[in-house]
């Protein structure tokens, strides 16, 4: 009992939501591109893109607004903050709504455009009570329950996915109706269970949702430029490559490295909430060792893993593309790619150390100046090198600019140097091996202690 308490703790629910669930995702997706008709699937496709954006738009401007003032907060604060974000989230869905509502009545002659303006309003205040009380648990560190809300979603539409198939009811609309239900199950459940906190409504402060707002401006400029700076590549590539296919080759290897972003999700989920409760305590000692430890950790991990990931390029893309790809040059670009891996983690945790330090204004103008280095680097790189690798080598210097104006302005607020997230790293992650072995031992001893 004692041993499973160990492995089940937050660290391992988190990374296990943000591994299941994109897992689940895309078997549905493949589902519904196998079962639905190719305008019915286009269609689909637009729909989610625009759902997306909408509800990444929504979580830019709360969620890392709510983790920060909520977590470690007295309960009077808490509520008051839980209050003002349902309020800001509420007017944010509303006047999203109300445009896809303007579409519906002045566009028409596209049926499908029809369908997606009628039901995106009504659907995104169907999600808004699940995503509220994702954020809060998160706030929480109820990482079980975030565990459990995200996969009741991926389980009600994948069920409802496969029902509408065997009985042949695979059209855009229904898929659209499956969807919904789904959301709604989703939210009654975060309301009933007490997670979204519903109740908190009325201890919104005025205070409170100002202080969400002035955050938000910026953290949604950073959610939104950080969307830019992932399609910015392949925008580029599409519009300075005639050949099509040449996107694909790009966009592999690309997919794959995104492998990379679940542990980093993970370990983002847990060190938020940690570190927010920190500096409530005006206790920027342990938040700067939260930040150390985790991008440490990350960053010499990630060294085996990118080195496993040059080694077999060629056999991870002929897996992910198939045959058509084995000889192109999605593995050496995959190669690039894994070669600065390791300067992920440190970047990210520079911008949510911002975030925390409630500079946001800060994390927003450093994830800008990636974007303007990318974008620059892309068309230096394609037109020095006529190909894909200088798109993909000019990905490094963008992170590297990241990483280098993070570490500046961190400086002015935080005590510590690179070197100290490299050593804490590796001492951090000797004890993880040390702890896994001992779990080991102990578990094979207690395996024959039973025996007899």
């Amino acid at each position: 009992m004692d041993l499973k308490k160990k492995l089940i703790n937050k660290h391992t629910l988190s990374l296990a939501s943000n591994a299941v669930m994109p897992v689940v995702g895309m078997v549905t997706v493949s589902l519904l591109a196998r079962n639905l008709s190719g305008p019915d699937f286009g269609n689909w496709i637009l729909f989610l893109i625009t759902f997306t954006l909408a509800t990444l738009f929504r979580s830019g401007f709360l969620q890392t607004s709510l983790v920060k003032f909520y977590a470690g907060a007295s309960k009077e604060r808490a509520l008051a903050v839980a209050g003002s974000t349902w309020y800001l989230g509420f007017a944010i869905t509303a006047i999203l709504a109300f445009i896809s509502f303007l579409i519906c009545i002045f566009y028409h002659g596209h049926p499908e455009i029809d369908i997606i303006s009628k039901w995106f309003g009504i659907i995104f205040f169907a999600t808004l009570p699940s995503s509220i009380a994702l954020w809060i648990l998160q706030a929480e560190e109820r990482f079980d329950s975030v565990f459990l809300l995200q996969l009741t979603f991926q389980t009600v539409f994948f069920i409802s996915t496969v029902v509408l198939i065997l009985f042949h009811q695979t059209y855009f609309q229904i898929i659209i109706y499956a969807y919904f239900f789904s959301a709604v199950i989703t939210s009654l459940i975060s309301i009933f269970a007490g997670w979204a906190k519903i109740k908190a409504i009325p201890a919104r402060t005025r205070e409170s949702i100002k202080e969400l707002i002035n955050f938000g401006k910026y953290s949604v400029g950073t959610s939104i430029s950080s969307y830019l700076l992932r399609s910015s590549d392949t925008l580029i590539i599409k519009f300075m490559f005639v050949n099509p296919t040449v996107v694909a080759i790009y966009y592999l290897p690309q997919r794959l490295n995104e492998i990379i972003e679940i542990p980093l999700r993970s370990f983002i989920s847990t060190a938020l909430p940690a570190m927010s409760a920190a500096i409530h305590r005006d206790d920027k000692r342990h938040a700067t060792y939260i930040m150390k430890k985790y991008a440490g950790i990350l960053t010499i991990l990630l060294i085996p893993v990118s080195i496993a990931a040059i080694i077999g390029a060629d056999l991870a893309i002929s897996l992910i593309g198939g045959k058509n790809y084995v000889n192109s040059d999605a593995a050496n670009i995959f190669r690039i790619f894994m070669s600065f891996a390791i300067l992920l983690p440190v970047d990210r945790f520079f911008g949510i150390s911002l975030d925390i330090l409630n500079k946001p204004q800060i994390n927003m103008t450093k994830v800008i100046l990636m974007l303007i280095v990318n974008v620059v680097g892309d068309f230096a790189g394609i037109y020095i090198t006529h190909s894909l690798y200088g798109v993909a080598l000019s990905s490094i210097f963008t992170f590297l600019v990241g990483i280098i104006y993070g570490y500046w302005m961190l400086k002015k607020y935080l005590n510590f140097t690179m070197m100290d997230i490299f050593k804490l790293g590796v001492i951090e992650t000797k004890l993880i091996i040390m702890n896994t072995i001992t779990r080991i031992r102990e578990k094979k001893t207690q395996q024959k202690v039973d025996g007899k």
